[in-house]
This record gives structure tokens, C-alpha cells and sequence, in this order.
């Protein structure tokens, strides 16, 4: 079973334990490799892993209409190395020292091993999906890494820009996170035999569900304790990434706002401290919220035509737990 993971989580994956089993030991079999100069590395991110919710929806998904076990298992191990393959990217191109409380790879090897690791584990992830033999999954699997390095090239090249309208925002979180969590979804219901209506009514929860996630880990960036977060709180803001919160802000105080000199000198304190002090002694925290729970109701909503099973109820209770995530 994962780790770490508290009672409501654990209940959640209840209907999907043993496959996220073997997606674990799956994971863990890319240890035995016989290239020594992989081992410390496989070690590092295997041992620190997260709570492995893209491959438990990947399961989810296909466990309404169980067709075979080994594929979804195959396509839920590749969803996870794509998402960890992307971190440690993303971790290389904001030169973060930490992952999960950890030291990331890119600071503990060099920026250099970590883009060839992260390509390593993009391979490792495209190998198990094709795996699969099934096309329309490697295709979409495809397209969704497409869509993941160009929401990270749209933050790159929109940093430290105070003038930014929310409808770029909404694409770029959908690129940088909903996209794998619609990945999750469609490919698992794909792979069970489910119908089109079903294919496209599981990809409408994994979008909304993803949108609520990235919605909330912004806000826990602006809310949450070092410690808890794995990184400096306010660390967005640090790196010039505006957020639904921080374009809130901006959008709402136009005049005098911090965020604007934030931008130009990061380094001073003083405006960062503001901007988080202002946003907490606003609406902001609260409307966002709203928010997240306008998604995860959306999320619930796709799930009305299908049928009632142990799945279904996880993936209800999965929106619930988003809508009360806290860490």
C-alpha cells in the first residue's frame, strides 16, 4: 500500500489496493537496473514518493467495467513515472532545492543529471504505455506531454509579468496539471471497454478534479507552513509565477499593489509579506475556495451516468477529500 496516507485516502483507494500494488512494484522493479549511475537516483525519487493519486484514478476510472488488469496497471505505473519525470523538470527549470521536503534532484546532482533523468523517466513512462498496444492511449499520452512542456514554457516566458488575464491562467494549470489527471481518467475508462459517453464523462471528472487540485495548491503556497509545503511559502510569487489568488489581487487593487515590485526586486522581503497579508485580510482565501468547490461539484456531476459501484463512490469521496485538502 502507498504510504503516508491518512484514513479518508486510504479508503478512497480501498476498491483499487492491489493494483496500486502492482504499480508500485512496478515502480520499484525500475530499480534493478545495470547502470550503476541510475541506482542513487531511482532510489531518491522512488523512496519519496507522493500519494500516487494520478494512478489511483487511473485505476478508478477502469474499474467501472473491468475488462483486463494488467493494462490499467501498465498505464497507471506510466502516468506516475510522466508525473515524476515532469518534477523533476519542473523542479531543474525553477532551480528548487526542494521536492516534498527533500533535496531535489537537480540540487543534489546537477541541473544537468536531472534533465537527463527526467528524459530517462519520460522514456520509462512512454515504454509502459505503449505497453498497453493500445493506440488511442499512446496517442493521448503523447499529446498530454506536449501539453505538459508547453504550460511550462507559457510560465517561463510569462514570468515576472504583473499583466496577465485569468483565461491564460485557467490554460496554463490545465496544461501543467489537469491535463495528467484527464490523462488518468480517460485512458483507464479507454482501456476497461467503456463506451464514448463514459470515456468522456470520466476525462470531464479527471479535468475538473485536476483544476480543483492545482487551485488548491496555490492556495496552500500562499497559506501553508515551510515545513508542511516542502519549499518557502510564497514561493510562486518568488519565482514570478502569478496564481489565481495573486491575479485576484491584482485585478481587485490596481493601485498601490505589491505585487508589481515584488516582481522587480524579489528579494525584498517586505513585499512579499505584504501581498500574503493582503490577500489573507481579503475575500480572496474564501472566493478561491468557492472555486474548488465549483469544479469538484462539476467533477460529481460527471459521474451521474455512470453506474453505481465501489468506484464511483471513491471517486465521490475523492472530490470531497479535494475540496477539504489541506497539505
Amino acid at each position: 500500500m502507498v504510504q503516508g496516507l491518512d484514513q479518508q485516502a486510504i479508503a478512497i483507494y480501498a476498491p483499487v489496493q492491489e493494483g496500486l500494488a502492482q504499480v508500485e512494484d512496478k515502480l520499484l522493479a525500475l530499480r534493478d537496473t545495470t547502470i550503476p549511475e541510475l541506482e542513487p537516483l531511482l532510489n531518491h525519487v522512488l523512496s519519496h514518493g507522493g500519494k500516487r493519486v494520478r494512478p489511483a484514478l487511473t485505476l478508478l476510472t477502469a474499474n467501472f467495467f473491468p475488462l483486463d488488469s494488467e493494462n490499467p496497471v501498465n498505464m497507471a505505473t506510466g502516468v506516475e513515472l510522466l508525473h515524476l519525470a515532469t518534477l523533476i523538470h519542473d523542479d531543474t527549470v525553477d532551480d528548487a532545492d526542494l521536492r516534498r521536503g527533500n533535496s531535489s534532484v537537480s540540487s543534489r546532482w546537477g541541473k544537468q543529471v536531472a534533465v537527463l533523468f527526467g528524459d530517462y523517466l519520460f522514456a520509462a513512462s512512454a515504454t509502459l504505455v505503449c505497453d498497453t498496444g493500445n493506440l488511442r492511449v499512446v496517442r493521448r499520452f503523447a499529446e498530454n506531454i506536449m501539453e505538459l512542456a508547453s504550460g511550462e514554457i507559457i510560465e517561463y516566458f510569462s514570468a515576472f509579468n504583473p499583466r496577465q488575464e485569468m483565461t491564460r491562467y485557467y490554460d496554463r494549470i490545465y496544461r501543467k496539471t489537469a491535463s495528467l489527471f484527464c490523462t488518468a481518467a480517460e485512458t483507464g475508462a479507454v482501456l476497461s471497454g467503456a463506451d464514448e459517453e463514459q470515456v468522456q464523462a470520466l476525462r470531464s471528472y479527471g479535468y475538473n478534479i485536476g483544476m480543483a487540485f492545482q487551485v488548491v495548491d496555490d492556495l496552500l503556497d500562499l497559506q501553508g507552513q515551510e515545513g508542511e509545503l516542502g519549499k518557502p511559502v510564497g514561493n510562486d510569487l518568488l519565482q514570478g509565477v502569478l496564481t489565481l489568488p495573486t491575479i485576484l489581487l491584482l485585478e481587485r487593487y490596481p493601485v498601490d499593489n505589491p505585487i508589481p515590485a515584488l516582481f522587480r526586486e524579489p528579494e525584498q522581503d517586505g513585499n512579499l509579506q505584504r501581498t500574503l497579508e493582503m490577500i489573507n485580510n481579503s475575500t480572496i482565501i474564501a472566493d478561491c475556495f468557492t472555486i474548488v468547490r465549483d469544479y469538484c461539484d462539476q467533477a460529481t456531476q460527471s459521474l451521474q451516468t455512470l453506474p453505481k459501484c465501489a468506484s464511483r463512490d471513491s471517486l465521490e469521496t475523492l472530490a470531497g477529500y479535494v475540496r477539504e485538502r489541506n497539505h
